[in-house]
């Protein structure tokens, strides 16, 4: 799963061939032992946790950054490596 960005301690990859939330674009923000699944449309979580700041963190960039996360949306499922994008 390549790593796209890394800011604060965070780091968020992305693939496509999630099968569990396959069908929904969407990121993996790990934080220390933490890891969330977190949705590229509303920010909303998918599957695990984040503490409460890293995950709002998270959603703020999600926010500024939609347009270039559904872009390499599309490139995963296209079967291709996304591109890396700006951190926070």
């Amino acid at each position: 799963m390549p790593i796209i960005s890394m800011f604060y301690g965070i780091i968020i990859r992305m693939y496509a061939l999630d099968l569990q939330h396959h069908n929904t674009p969407h990121i993996h923000a790990r934080y220390a032992e933490d890891e969330a699944s977190i949705s590229n449309v509303d920010g909303d979580v998918l599957a695990g946790s984040l503490p409460r700041k890293q995950l709002r963190l998270v959603q703020a960039w999600i926010e500024l950054r939609r347009d270039e996360l559904m872009a390499d949306w599309l490139l995963a499922a296209g079967g291709q490596p996304p591109y890396k994008i700006t951190p926070l």
